[in-house]
């Protein structure tokens, strides 16, 4: 059999073409490793292909075919089958090795937002065939089992504060694209450390699929919310209201700004701005009040819905300043939670259209789980001295085990 595959790689290399040597090394290295495989085959039943011998112990049925990444490129092999049992070549082992290393670089060119045509031509430079959009994904599955561990992780500290917005994928379901509300909660514990805790998909925004979100978020752990922030969305202040009791909720104020100033002209929209802005800069509470109703009276005659939102907004969008003055401007508004959608949005962007909820799910799990290791090793969100300082206590164990069974009824 060498004999022969040196006569084999002889006649390879005469008629190569010298500008090709490269695909001269990848037919060797392919030829040899045939034959290798081959050559074990035989040990393992005791005979040669068509060898009679009575050592022999099984029949060979067939072959499938198998590749095998190498610095040379990629090598199609035929991996003999027999007719009992099975046959791994020995040499195909570390590819188990290999196949792990490229997924995971696959995997995270994913979930980093690198489009298919640039993972392509990335294992191309490699010198592995390239993959389609299919095997991308495929690959990607790989990030499965760490985003499930990772939504399925108990939450053990309490989160005095919780942030709650949603980003909105296109998902291909029932042979139609729709789409969907991606909810994502974010929080700082007691010690003033920002973290992920969780992320659902829902058909809508609509209050149940909130109430659904935030109870599987209690039934993992979820406990001392004090505050709440988020956009006024009437589905979301309700089911935060029925599941985390007892927690106060704050009013985004940039979206609530934007809100009030749309209810003016454009040219008059920079002046009602200013006005506004200046409620939110106060440093207590009743100064705060008090600006508050002074711009209402003068919003009152030029701009009445303007003011009357005002009004009607007052105690919504100073719940912050029940808390820590260090904190307010972290915690009057979902600022933050924002940056990590629209980063989100823009891995969702290269993928366009999702072709399932599992798809969605595994790169925005991916995405957010990367988020939060940053998170705890990065500095803290607030001081531990400062979280001290928030004066109302959080929920014990007791008063959890009371809040949990009526979350979970709701």
């Amino acid at each position: 059999m060498a004999e022969d595959l040196s006569i084999a790689l002889l006649d390879l290399l005469r008629n190569a073409d010298p500008e090709h040597r490269i695909d001269f090394f990848r037919e060797s290295v392919e030829r040899l490793a045939q034959a290798i495989i081959d050559a074990e085959l035989s040990q393992v039943i005791g005979a040669e292909r068509y060898q009679r011998s009575a050592e022999r112990t099984n029949v060979r049925n067939g072959s499938r075919p198998r590749q095998l990444d190498t610095p040379a490129g990629t090598l199609h092999l035929e991996v003999p089958k027999l007719r009992r049992g099975t046959f791994l070549p020995t040499l195909l082992e570390p590819r188990r090795r290999a196949d792990r290393a490229l997924v995971n670089v696959v995997a995270q060119a994913y979930v980093h937002g690198v489009s298919t045509r640039k993972v392509d031509d990335l294992v191309r430079a490699l010198g592995v065939d390239g993959m389609d959009k299919s095997m991308v994904s495929r690959f990607a599955q790989s990030l499965d089992e760490d985003v499930a561990a990772f939504r399925s992780r108990p939450l053990t500290d309490p989160y005095p504060y919780v942030w709650l917005d949603a980003t909105f994928p296109k998902v291909r379901e029932g042979g139609r694209v729709i789409g969907m509300a991606l909810m994502i909660a974010i929080g700082v514990n007691t010690q003033g450390q920002r973290s992920v805790l969780g992320l659902a998909l829902g058909t809508s925004e609509n209050g149940s699929s909130w109430r659904e979100f935030l109870k599987s978020l209690v039934d993992r752990g979820l406990h001392g919310v004090q505050l709440v922030i988020s956009d006024d969305h009437q589905g979301l202040k309700a089911a935060a209201r029925e599941v985390l009791i007892g927690a106060g909720w704050q009013r985004c104020t940039v979206h609530f700004t934007r809100n009030v100033v749309a209810q003016a002209p454009k040219l008059a929209q920079p002046a009602v701005s200013a006005v506004v802005r200046q409620i939110f800069a106060q440093p207590a509470r009743d100064e705060a009040q008090e600006h508050l109703a002074q711009a209402a009276e003068s919003l009152s005659k030029r701009f009445p819905k303007a003011a009357q939102m005002l009004l009607d907004a007052e105690a919504d969008v100073l719940a912050h300043m029940d808390f820590p003055t260090a904190h307010w401007r972290q915690i009057r508004s979902t600022n933050g939670l924002e940056r990590l959608n629209r980063e989100i949005a823009r891995r969702f962007d290269v993928v366009g259209i999702f072709p399932d909820r599992d798809s969605v799910l595994r790169l925005g799990g991916a995405v957010l789980a990367e988020q939060d290791d940053e998170w705890l090793t990065s500095r803290r969100y607030f001081s531990e001295e400062s979280m001290t300082a928030i004066t109302r206590s959080t929920v014990d164990s007791t008063a959890l085990e009371e809040v949990t069974p009526l979350a979970k009824s709701a």
